[in-house]
């Protein structure tokens, strides 16, 4: 359990300990966050936060592509900066949560389901970081590059902690029986 827990910790701190969070608006709207409060068991938890996740990486896409986001969207207001220094936020907040369910492994079920959703959307993500990163590099955005880079330093530290907390949590198979006959 302790290696799982020092996995996650290291994908946490691996990137992003510069400071750069500290400019970033509330990572979370408050629609996110009211959904999130109400979820208690791990697995609807994170897969909440991968959903934010999710929107902020594909709305940076969109935005550094040219297109501009409709009066109304809850993410209206956010450059493409604040949505990756949100995306890093909330997979911290993910990897703090997996934790703290880790440390104490109530529900062990909803663990293995809330470590293999992130496995699953970090590698996922991770694709969409490698386009964000690219297209920023060809429109010489240098903050927008540092931030998806530090992105995929998060991403990949909570794909390696979900994939090592997966093989120390998911039940063992059992075995066939050898029947005689």
């Amino acid at each position: 359990m302790h290696r799982v827990v020092s996995i996650l910790a290291v994908g946490l701190f691996a990137a992003g300990g510069d400071g750069r969070l500290g400019r970033a608006k509330e990572f979370l709207t408050q629609a996110e966050i009211l959904k999130i409060q109400d979820a208690v068991e791990i697995d609807r938890r994170v897969k909440i936060y991968l959903e934010a996740a999710d929107l902020r990486l594909k709305t940076a896409e969109e935005r550094l592509a040219g297109k501009e986001s409709n009066p109304g969207e809850p993410l209206e207001f956010f450059t493409v900066e604040d949505m990756l220094a949100g995306y890093c936020a909330i997979l911290r907040s993910v990897m703090f949560n997996l934790d703290e369910a880790a440390g104490r492994p109530r529900a062990p079920e909803q663990l293995v389901n809330a470590l293999g959703n992130l496995k699953e959307r970090t590698e996922k993500q991770l694709k969409s970081l490698a386009i964000l990163r690219s297209t920023a590099e060809g429109k010489r955005k240098e903050e927008i590059w540092k931030l998806t880079n530090e992105a995929t330093e998060i991403a990949d530290g909570a794909r390696d902690g979900a994939a090592t907390g997966l093989a120390r949590f998911r039940p063992k198979q059992k075995s066939p029986k050898s029947r005689r006959r």
